[in-house]
């Protein structure tokens, strides 16, 4: 059985809080917080006064990703927020042992996430320090994109340095993920799957996301 994180990028900001109680009725185990700044990725999305707006209705865990350049800015504010996991890109952290400890120094969990492009060896001095790492299947900054099949061979590539070094980090994927991509994901070594569209353009978001943790 897999855990679920939904991706908020996908949901009616016009009915934002119908959205966040449908969550909360669900069987998802966080809700994904997608934050870009139109600089690390080319869009943007939303930011603190949106985050503040829902939080005291949300009942699932944070799960914050930071598409932005240089997340250590605001580490602290996201989890004096309250963010559960807070997720930083490989590939935005010059000093990223020092950007894992300031994250843990807060109390949120640590997490790592790597581009389509970034190999998983490059995860070798560090992934016994985090809490998870989130491997995207999509180029990040847009959702609806089509689900990048190399993931499943770093999926796999994941789970066994993971082993080998007998760390407890758990592998989270986002980006085109699916009943069938998910099935495939899981089987490889994935814990967490994310999912955007799949879970709030469909006709039952309560019963897909029931579908989801299944597999």
């Amino acid at each position: 059985m897999s855990l679920v994180s939904p991706s908020l990028l996908s949901a009616d900001f016009a009915h934002l809080a119908s959205d966040i109680e449908m969550i909360n009725r669900s069987e998802a185990d966080m809700l994904h917080l997608d934050i870009m700044d139109g600089v690390f990725v080319p869009n943007i999305s939303f930011g603190f006064p949106v985050i503040e707006s829902f939080k005291d209705i949300c009942t699932k865990p944070l799960d914050v990703h930071l598409m932005i350049v240089e997340p250590d800015k605001f580490i602290e504010n996201f989890a004096k927020i309250g963010a559960t996991y807070i997720n930083v890109h490989y590939e935005a952290c010059t000093h990223l042992h020092r950007t894992i400890q300031k994250i843990k120094a807060t109390g949120a969990k640590a997490a790592v996430t790597l581009n389509p492009h970034t190999p998983v060896c490059l995860l070798e001095d560090i992934v016994s320090d985090v809490d998870m790492v989130l491997l995207m299947s999509v180029n990040p900054g847009y959702g609806g994109q089509k689900f990048i099949e190399n993931t499943l061979s770093k999926t796999r590539q994941l789970r066994e340095l993971i082993e080998r070094k007998n760390a407890s980090a758990l592998i989270e994927i986002d980006g085109g993920v699916n009943l069938e991509t998910g099935r495939k994901l899981v089987e490889c070594g994935a814990d967490i799957l994310v999912a955007g569209n799949f879970v709030f353009k469909s006709q039952d978001p309560i019963e897909t996301i029931k579908s989801l943790k299944s597999l």
